[in-house]
């Protein structure tokens, strides 16, 4: 039963900034950020910056206090470097929070608002329905056939009733946790059903969620499985680069007598071998990556999503506000006989005359029971419409009735799509209860014999047929207080259908169109009647295959259910639970899914799916918690933009390895090589804690700008457990870094005859300008290279131009000549090395060629991907 109670103004706007002020921020206490000693000792457990601080170390104990010195300042260089990457991914972490924060429905000066719930004071009213997350520690003082899931604090799954009642501070002081019938309510439990009013006793670290210590932060520093290898790898070669590097300052020692600068030499091969840079991007490239998926109007809950939106092979989405605008407008009635019903298509209507006479009589109850039927105050688009309707054409009518108040609620649910309320008039003990919901089940709470039913079942197809979206209304009256448990208790009389259309997005037969370009098959999953689905599928563009209801999917088996999906492109009169069974049955086929949802009960299936895109606009906090991504503005043609963007953060990844890999192949090699054959080293730690310096921008911050690829969306999904790095990239990377090897082998033997200055000064300007080259041959996909010239990307100018400039620095600044061991080059010297690493673009080029050659071969062999994939 309804608690009934007065209306209440609420805070007023000054009072909750006074309580704000007082109480602080509704919210757990973050994850508090690393302190700056705890930031430095993490840095110092990663072998590349420990191996720098030993290296500068060792140069000021030896008393070589300029090269000592010099080396700080590059360990310093790359100490800031480090925290500027790692501050700019937290900041972008921060601004997803931000941009993912929940909302709270308040009372405040009499005015309903939205407000973020951190800014939820103690003393709000706040209004709760259906989907949403309590925001607060609460007192219920209306409850309208409520139950909460506070499996979050109890552990229990099965949800507990909630009952509303008159405030009792002393109760509010010391609520009790779980059971029925309570009418406290915990901030972090959810509204399974139902709607309410509660006055909020406590927020943040006050309230019971604070008190256990959880934390309600979805998107965090998170490792996803990338990260996870990754780090193993780094791990596995860090071992193997310690007994490699062992073994040579052993030999080297033993043969020249000389353990220090042995020890030195060792250091420079630890620090060439090590591809530290591996986990700093794939720390900051997914994180910067998310920013700019919010920048699409796609919100990350979950970074491991954007490793997964390239594999994405199927795309289950909803209808209604995905693919249509989710602007409902009433566009025809039906009532009358069954077998031949009076139907008024309003399109063609003249809103010239009185509203009376412009709508026939005979449809006024229909729209008058339509509007009980709904919220008073209406969200639901569909709701907002019947009420649009009667203002223009029941407003001096006595068919509006502004001064009855509602006793009673029934819930639309999943055994029953029908909702009713039951209304008082101001006089009499009779109330007027009205229905509205899918036609089958207001035919069931009318009892309508079998005959009518299929009468009326026409008249539905027809409407249906046209794309509309149909519902029936009914009437019924009801004395006393004693109200039935059932809505079929009620004797219902049926009044008629009403077709409302919903205009598909302009943008969306495009979208579609990009997703079956790029291989991945859409399924459309409606509530609405078959012929309506077909209707706005054919209108998308979605592809001719078969239609499967609610009721095909019930009779199924799992079996039965695997093959039927895999031509399935529209699934009609659809239940959240078979919403799950769809994602189950196209994971057994192998397909990696995505699917939308907005409902409480969408929750499993969006966990259930690889991808689970919950809506930002019409969706409940439940479902945007179960969810990795979030549309904020509810429309599928961003979901595809939000793949494209995926699709090339993660090409973007693949390149920046290769280029990692590729360029510490030289490096490694001219660190080694000297060793080997005695001759006068050419790379030292502080030459490689400057190429540091080059490679660090250039494998993040510059190809993550990098934009996406021009056939990005018309590739095939990638393989979900394909390595980001595979056998092919190792090979093609590993002949890049050969090239360039080759290109610094060739400045050296032309360097013949110079100092040992010289020479390391141009090989080393070879090396600079060959890793130049080969950020650019990375930027582009194999057998798209000569794209990296035209497309622009600025930052990636910039690092090039700044890496030559620096390079120059070097070479004629007598502050960095000295300590580098560098001598100036003349001009001749400096185009030779300049000339010879621009040369090793070919060889580089060559590597690239012959990887889209094998690629395009492999995609021509294999056969082209299956409908569903």
């Amino acid at each position: 039963m309804t608690h009934t109670f007065e209306p209440h103004t609420g805070l007023t706007a000054e009072q909750a900034r006074e309580q704000l002020a007082i109480d602080g921020p509704n919210e757990l206490d973050a994850t508090h950020r690393l302190g700056l000693l705890r930031r430095l000792w993490g840095m110092l457990r990663q072998p590349m910056f420990a191996l720098l601080v030993l290296a500068a170390v060792l140069y000021l104990v030896l008393g070589d206090l300029a090269e000592g010195v010099t080396l700080c300042v590059f360990v310093l260089a790359v100490l800031v470097l480090t925290f500027y990457q790692e501050g700019k991914s937290e900041a972008a972490i921060d601004a997803l929070r931000q941009l993912s924060q929940p909302f709270a429905q308040v009372v405040r000066d009499g005015q309903r608002l939205k407000i973020p719930s951190r800014e939820v004071v103690v003393g709000d009213w706040l209004l709760i329905s259906e989907g949403d997350r309590i925001a607060a520690d609460g007192w219920l003082i209306q409850a309208d056939q409520m139950l909460v899931d506070e499996s979050m604090l109890t552990g229990e799954s099965v949800t507990v009733g909630k009952l509303g009642a008159d405030f009792d501070a002393a109760a509010a002081a010391k609520p009790s946790i779980g059971g029925d019938d309570q009418p406290t309510v915990f901030a972090g439990t959810f509204v399974v059903r139902g709607h309410g009013t509660l006055r909020v006793t406590a927020t943040g670290m006050r309230g019971q969620m604070g008190r256990i210590g959880a934390t309600l932060n979805q998107i965090g520093d998170e490792v996803t499985p990338l990260q996870e290898q990754t780090a193993q790898l780094v791990k596995v070669l860090a071992f193997i680069t310690l007994f490699l590097c062992g073994v040579m300052v052993f030999t080297l020692g033993l043969r020249d007598g000389a353990w220090v600068p042995a020890l030195l030499s060792g250091i420079a091969l630890a620090m060439a071998i090590l591809p530290e840079e591996y986990p700093v991007v794939l720390a900051l490239m997914p994180a910067l990556g998310a920013r700019r998926l919010a920048q699409e109007g796609v919100l990350t809950r979950r970074l491991n999503a954007i490793e997964t939106l390239g594999a994405i092979t199927v795309l289950c989405t909803d209808k209604t506000g995905t693919l249509t605008e989710n602007r409902m407008t009433v566009s025809a009635l039906a009532v009358g006989n069954a077998h031949q019903p009076t139907v008024l298509n309003l399109a063609q209507l003249s809103v010239k005359g009185k509203p009376d006479e412009v709508l026939p009589e005979a449809f006024h109850g229909l729209v008058e029971h339509a509007i009980l039927a709904s919220a008073e105050r209406p969200f639901d688009p569909m709701e907002v419409a019947f009420h649009q309707l009667g203002q223009q054409f029941l407003q001096d009518t006595e068919h509006l009735h502004r001064d009855w108040r509602l006793v009673q609620t029934y819930a639309l649910s999943p055994a029953l799509r029908a909702m009713s309320h039951v209304w008082q008039a101001r006089e009499g003990d009779v109330q007027t209860v009205s229905a509205k919901g899918a036609p089958e089940a207001v035919m069931g709470l009318c009892h309508m014999s079998p005959e009518l039913q299929a009468q009326w079942a026409h008249a539905v197809n027809d409407m249906a047929a046209q794309g509309l979206r149909v519902l029936a209304v009914a009437q019924g009256v009801f004395e006393g207080h004693d109200w039935p448990a059932s809505e079929h208790d009620f004797e219902f009389a049926w009044l008629g259908l009403v077709g409302l259309s919903d205009p598909l997005r302009a943008e969306i037969p495009q979208a579609v169109a990009d997703a079956y370009s790029a291989g991945i098959q859409v399924i459309m999953i409606t509530g609405d009647y078959p012929a309506t689905a077909r209707v706005i599928a054919n209108q998308a563009g979605l592809r001719s295959g078969v239609t499967l209801t609610g009721d095909d999917i019930d009779a199924m088996s799992d079996e039965a259910l695997s093959q039927t999906i895999r031509e399935t492109r529209v699934c009609a009169r659809i239940s959240p639970h078979q919403k799950l069974r769809i994602v189950e049955a196209l994971k057994r086929n192998g397909d990696v899914v995505a699917m939308t949802g907005d409902g409480v009960n969408d929750a499993p299936a969006l966990r259930a799916a690889h991808v689970g895109v919950a809506m930002g606009l019409r969706g409940t906090d439940v479902a945007r918690e179960a969810a990795s991504l979030v549309l904020v503005d509810d429309n599928f043609a961003s979901i595809v933009q939000g793949i494209r963007a995926g699709r090339r953060i993660y090409g973007n990844l693949q390149k920046s390895m290769a280029y990692i890999f590729a360029i510490h192949i030289p490096i490694a090699c001219l660190a080694l090589v000297p060793m080997l054959f005695a001759l006068p080293p050419l790379l030292m730690p502080l030459h490689i804690a400057l190429l540091e310096l080059i490679i660090d921008p250039s494998c993040s911050i510059a190809f993550e700008n990098e934009p996406a690829d021009a056939d990005v969306m018309q590739r095939p999904p990638r393989d979900r457990y394909a390595p980001l790095f595979g056998t092919r990239a190792v090979l093609g990377a590993f002949g890049q870094g050969l090239s360039v090897m080759v290109a610094t082998g060739v400045t050296y033997v032309l360097a013949l005859g110079l100092s040992p200055a010289h020479s390391r000064a141009m090989v080393f300007t070879t090396l600079v300008m060959s890793n130049i080259m080969l950020m650019w041959v990375n930027r582009t996909q194999a057998g798209q290279l000569l794209q990296g010239l035209s497309v622009r990307n600025d930052v990636s100018a910039w690092v090039m131009g700044c890496t030559l400039a620096g390079v120059l620095s070097c070479l004629y600044v007598p502050w960095f000549v000295e300590p580098l061991k560098f001598a100036s080059l003349d001009a001749e010297q400096l185009l030779l090395a300049l000339g010879v690493g621009m040369a090793s673009v070919w060889g580089a080029l060559a590597c690239r060629w012959a990887m889209g050659q094998t690629l395009s071969a492999q995609r021509e062999s294999s056969p082209p991907p299956s409908p569903q994939s």
